[in-house]
């Protein structure tokens, strides 16, 4: 019923969206262009916000993304096109904004080399049995439950290149860490899950920094540039890995988390529910005449953020005589192609991975290039969001000439701006709670926020709203069910995915609570390090303070928990 109803709403949706258009094109379509470079009248109007605001709805009702960010760009072509049926497909297709441009216009092209790569890379290491080496030389490192939990934290903060990545390697890692010490597979699945989209939003060698790089590049400013100005004002992804600090040297639990925790620690149950849907599973391969290492993990995840970082200040002058930036780290990294920067850099880190372990022994030649078709189909569902999301940004901002209706809109909000980026952070976690996906969101909202603070007059509310979008993108994702994050998460943990889902999203709703209230402050205050110091201080708090409640709450329960963990202790 609920899927009947679903698509219902989707259809008429898609209807009035239709009847919208036709009046539109009986009404409007004839009237006189205000912008002198545009090839049709709804440049610069409210219209050509219409693109983005198909896709959006469309999202949210659907619940579905592919289809959604398809039909925005559809509209925009329409539109840009003038109604005109030919040069509508034209445009979609091959026009300056189209697919095919989109598509082959180098830097995007980087981009996806460099998640192909990525994903040969991440089914190499699988096959090699690095990740099951690593995981036996932390069991015997770690010793506590506050320990185990930051191990997990750490691994996945080291693995900062794609979220993909982190997803796929730290569970099957930290399994048998974690299951000596009695953390329930809800936790460790929370914790997998927040350090793999938080971590990659504040990283600026990743895969998101360059497809987050993509979307707001401008004249006045880099992308990778507006990147790094946004992390820290990115409050949901910083206070998400506070949090875990916290809840774990402190021991915080709540919510159906709480349950998790006690069966794990009181009774040695790691699921709580009767579904063991990953029970016997075996992720990886084991290596070639028991030759694994820990240095299969950690040595080609090393090499590939160290080469990437010689990429990018590669492309930004730094090795070149000729560049104002030769010999100056930072300004060629501000500088750099981000995508042709990552490109080649992973590109390195691919052969020199091959190489390393074909000689070692890991893993067979013909075996090792197994990986690489199934790597590039690891990759197909980020490839196909952000070519149309990068077609739509196209087709809105310099089709339909979006920036110039919104700057001319927005000057004359005054004061109401400072408070636009925590509606920003609330509309992009509802956008991602309800797509799935934060690539999409930020795909979406970047380019409006952009377009809605002019960074030459408002460098700091326009930096401060696209860390609210890209915070409220993935505060939405991490809390979907259908997110492919929160799924890969729930099955890296061997964890039953609904019982992650609810254990996790109290956690994500005090976070989000927290981020919401920090972006209004930052856009009152707006001095980065006082709203920083101010975000992490109530994150702390309101931590504090549900540990006391529940503390009073749950007396029994905790002392249960405590004398558990004594007995474990003493046993280790």
């Amino acid at each position: 019923m609920e899927k009947k109803s679903t698509k219902i709403a989707y259809f008429v949706a898609l209807g009035v969206f239709v009847v919208l258009l036709a009046i539109l094109g009986v009404t409007f379509k004839d009237a006189p262009i205000i912008i002198e470079e545009a090839t049709t009248p709804f440049a610069g109007t409210f219209w050509s916000l219409l693109p983005p605001i198909v896709a959006i709805v469309l999202a949210l009702i659907s619940k579905e993304v592919y289809s959604s960010l398809f039909l925005g760009c559809l509209v925009g072509a329409l539109l840009v096109s003038n109604y005109h049926p030919w040069e509508t497909l034209v445009q979609l297709v091959e026009g300056d904004n189209g697919i095919v441009t989109t598509v082959s216009d180098a830097g995007n092209v980087a981009i996806i080399v460099f998640l192909v790569v990525l994903g040969i890379m991440v089914d190499l290491m699988n096959k090699t049995g690095g990740s099951e080496a690593f995981g036996r030389w932390a069991k015997k490192t770690v010793k506590s439950r506050s320990g185990a939990q930051l191990m997990t934290m750490l691994l996945g903060v080291l693995i900062f290149i794609d979220d993909y990545f982190n997803c796929l390697t730290v569970g099957a890692v930290m399994r048998p860490v974690t299951e000596s010490h009695h953390i329930s597979r809800a936790k460790l699945a929370y914790i997998i899950d927040s350090t793999a989209a938080p971590v990659c939003m504040i990283a600026p060698v990743s895969s998101w920094a360059a497809a987050v790089s993509g979307y707001v590049n401008s004249e006045n400013v880099s992308g990778i540039q507006m990147f790094i100005r946004q992390i820290p004002w990115n409050y949901y992804c910083l206070l998400t890995l506070l949090m875990i600090v916290v809840i774990s040297l402190l021991n915080i639990d709540y919510g159906s988390m709480l349950t998790h925790e006690y069966n794990a620690q009181v009774k040695g149950d790691l699921f709580t529910t009767p579904e063991r849907p990953f029970e016997g599973a075996d992720d990886y391969e084991k290596a070639a005449s028991g030759k694994s290492s820990v240095l299969d993990l950690i040595l080609p995840v090393v090499v590939l953020i160290a080469t990437c970082i010689i990429g990018l200040i590669y492309t930004g002058g730094f090795f070149d005589a000729e560049s104002e930036y030769v010999g100056d780290f930072m300004g060629a990294f501000s500088n750099a192609s981000s995508g042709s920067g990552l490109a080649i850099g992973s590109m390195l880190a691919l052969v020199f991975t091959f190489i390393y372990f074909w000689l070692r022994g890991a893993i067979g030649f013909e075996k090792s290039f197994e990986s690489v078709p199934n790597g590039f189909i690891q990759m197909i569902s980020p490839i196909l969001i952000l070519t149309f999301a990068w077609t739509l940004c196209g087709l809105t901002r310099y089709g339909m000439y979006s920036a110039d209706f919104v700057v001319n809109a927005m000057s004359g909000a005054g004061d109401l701006a400072k408070f636009l980026p925590a509606v920003i952070f609330i509309i992009g976690a509802a956008i991602g709670f309800a797509t799935g996906t934060s690539w999409g969101t930020i795909g979406i909202m970047a380019p409006i926020v952009v377009q809605v603070f002019d960074f030459d007059t408002q460098p700091i509310l326009c930096t401060i709203g696209l860390a609210a979008a890209c915070s409220g993108g993935v505060m939405g994702d991490h809390c979907s069910p259908i997110s492919d994050t929160t799924i890969m998460a729930s099955a890296g943990a061997h964890c039953y995915h609904l019982n992650h889902v609810f254990t996790q999203i109290p956690y994500a709703l005090t976070v989000a609570v927290v981020a919401f209230v920090s972006f209004i402050i930052a856009g009152l205050i707006q001095n980065v390090v006082i709203c920083l110091i101010i975000a992490c201080a109530l994150m702390v708090a309101t931590l504090l303070v549900i540990k006391a409640i529940m503390a009073k709450k749950h007396q029994g329960i905790f002392a249960e928990m405590a004398e558990a963990n004594k007995v474990l202790a003493s046993q280790k």
